[in-house]
């Protein structure tokens, strides 16, 4: 009988503290290989901290009681090349580029190809293999921007950087690919098109871990959320369980209406949280 598969990730009784505050308190989180999650949580929530703890850019505090910290069931301490198990984009990659690109001339295939060298763009000693070329240009086909292969980034919209930078973090084959609000600052067409890769990526088969404040990024294919409060996880489980009006309201401190249609979850203030933001706009006016 085979050996079950380890999980993608298993992590106990996750402490984590930036200088001296602690934003991550004893959390708990299992995803097995190929599942696709959407943690979801308010500004200051923890979601930010827990990124960057799957990155390493922060670490946890190995001495707690039961704490266990795996990727594909190697401890995090003997996680050598993490590029290889986890592919990230995230905002603070967006500002990165975004200085890049007015110091040099960075094209879309070079940057794709320096997700082998763990940098944005390609220096002058860099030199990748005619194998990861073909890789590289395969991704890019598969993301439907092979045509900007020679465009500067500056030149290209949000939506095509991001896109970009998907095919940069894919190019090691990932077990999974995490985006941190990959959403966020585009433009509703932009969106819109952006929410039908994360479904194209979706059912390739890739571990999907969307980092979100925005329950319309979450597509069909995500079939768990995990809510995020206060540095905890307060609620975990299918999709439709706990995407509830309910539940959001909670979650976000104010009355909310959930609401699905043609498969995408919308969600607004509630006609009485709507007549309470009336009212203190009028009395703001009166002042």
């Amino acid at each position: 009988m085979p050996s079950p598969q380890p999980l993608l990730f298993d992590f106990r009784q996750l402490t984590v503290y930036r200088g001296e505050r602690r934003v991550l308190h004893r959390l708990d989180l299992q995803l097995k290989n190929g599942e696709h999650i959407a943690l979801l949580g308010p500004n200051g929530c923890g979601k930010s901290t827990l990124l960057k703890t799957l990155t390493r850019e922060l670490y946890p505090v190995a001495d707690t009681p039961g704490f266990r910290f795996q990727v594909l069931g190697t401890e995090w301490c003997d996680i050598t090349d993490f590029r290889q198990k986890l592919g990230v984009v995230a905002l603070d990659q967006l500002q990165q580029l975004s200085h890049e690109v007015t110091v040099r001339s960075v094209t879309g295939l070079d940057l794709v190809l320096s997700g082998y060298f763990g940098s944005l763009g390609l220096w002058p000693h860099l030199h990748p293999s005619p194998t990861q070329r073909r890789r590289a240009r395969g991704l890019m086909r598969f993301l439907e921007i092979a045509h900007l292969a020679a465009r500067p980034v500056a030149q290209m919209s949000s939506g095509e950087q991001r896109r970009m930078l998907i095919a940069r973090a894919l190019v090691h084959d990932p077990a999974a690919l995490l985006l941190d609000e990959p959403t966020s600052s585009l433009d509703p067409g932009a969106t819109d098109e952006f929410r039908q890769v994360l479904r194209k990526l979706a059912q390739r088969g890739k571990s999907l871990i969307l980092v979100t404040h925005t329950v319309a990024d979450i597509v069909p294919e995500i079939e768990r959320v995990i809510l995020m409060a206060h540095g905890a996880v307060v609620a975990d489980g299918p999709t439709q369980r706990v995407l509830t009006s309910r539940s959001l309201s909670q979650l976000f401190g104010t009355r909310l209406r959930l609401t699905q249609r043609n498969g995408r979850y919308h969600l607004t203030a509630s006609s009485e949280a709507q007549r309470g933001q009336k009212k203190r706009r009028g009395l703001l006016r009166g002042v």
